[in-house]
């Protein structure tokens, strides 16, 4: 069994509107799921990805407003990668985030800034076979548009700690300084590690909170039996909706899940009007009247995109 690269990653934010703008407006992504963070439903969980949804090009954020900066220490993820086509698409992205006041640093093939929270973000260019995830948006060229995930890179006191685990039940394909492919059948991409800083990490707005990483259906309780079967302790399967779930910890302490390929977010509302509205899974629908109240008034930039076409 092999992994298909990875499914989504999940982070935390303490500004819904400003995330949205910031992932919507300025990076391109689709807002393709409004929901509820099923763990805690009085706060968000929002999806931003390609214009499908898939998995593979799939940001989420859980909204605590007004929550505290955190910041990456060891057994956390400190930057996500996106793929992109060319250096010309690097380029367009330099001045596009310079004119959002957004600080970069650039080097061949690769630009790195961080999010308003101070998640990071490197984009890469990347020759794969791997279909490119793409979103729509009014003023960014297709051609130069984010294409997906590449990988994450995560802060490790002692990374040899994870290697057994990595290589021997999840099937990563160890590249030497700390990375490895994880690669499937349709996708693939990296998971790497760096050194760890001094300081403890933190968890907080501007966090990674996990990487799931994406399974078949099929295959789902398979992975789970494994992880167990090399002394991890997985929670139980859990419905989430929109996909199944797998969790636990590496050795490094970095939150994995394993996440299923569907059903996908078409399940409870059209493809053409994917994050329009509140989503509720049908086990929280009957708390919408408590729900909605409590939740952070956010404007979908697509609205007014959509109005203007």
């Amino acid at each position: 069994m092999h992994f298909e690269g990875i499914h989504h990653v999940t982070c935390i934010t303490g500004d819904a509107p400003g995330n949205v703008d910031f992932y919507t407006r300025v990076l391109g992504l689709r807002l393709v799921k409004k929901t509820v963070n099923q763990d805690d439903p009085t706060v968000y969980h929002l999806f931003y990805a390609d214009e499908r949804g898939s998995a593979g090009a799939d940001m989420t954020f859980f909204e605590y407003p007004g929550a505290r900066r955190g910041r990456a220490g060891a057994g956390m993820v400190h930057t996500v990668v996106w793929r992109v086509a060319s250096e010309e698409a690097l380029d367009f992205w330099e001045r596009r985030l310079a004119d959002e006041n957004v600080s970069t640093s650039r080097e061949a093939g690769r630009l790195r800034f961080v999010d308003p929270e101070g998640i990071g973000i490197e984009l890469a260019v990347v020759e794969t076979d791997d279909e490119p995830l793409v979103a729509e948006s009014p003023d960014i060229p297709r051609e130069h548009a984010l294409q997906g995930f590449d990988g994450v890179r995560a802060f490790a006191a002692d990374p040899e700690r994870s290697a057994r685990l990595l290589q021997d039940a999840l099937g990563f394909d160890a590249q030497g300084g700390g990375t490895y492919e994880v690669r499937g059948d349709t996708r693939g991409g990296f998971y790497a590690y760096d050194p760890a800083p001094a300081d403890r990490g933190v968890g907080g707005a501007g966090t990674v909170h996990h990487v799931a990483f994406a399974s078949t259906m099929e295959e789902h309780e398979a992975w789970r039996e494994r992880a167990r079967e090399h002394g991890l302790s997985p929670t139980p399967v859990i419905d989430r909706f929109y996909f199944r779930s797998i969790y636990f910890r590496e050795p490094s302490g970095v939150l994995f899940e394993i996440a299923t390929i569907g059903p996908g977010f078409a399940t409870d509302e059209p493809q053409e009007t994917l994050g329009e509205r509140l989503s509720l899974p049908p086990d929280f629908e009957h708390l919408r009247e408590r729900i909605e109240p409590v939740l952070t008034p956010i404007r979908n930039p697509r609205e007014d995109w959509a109005r203007t076409r």
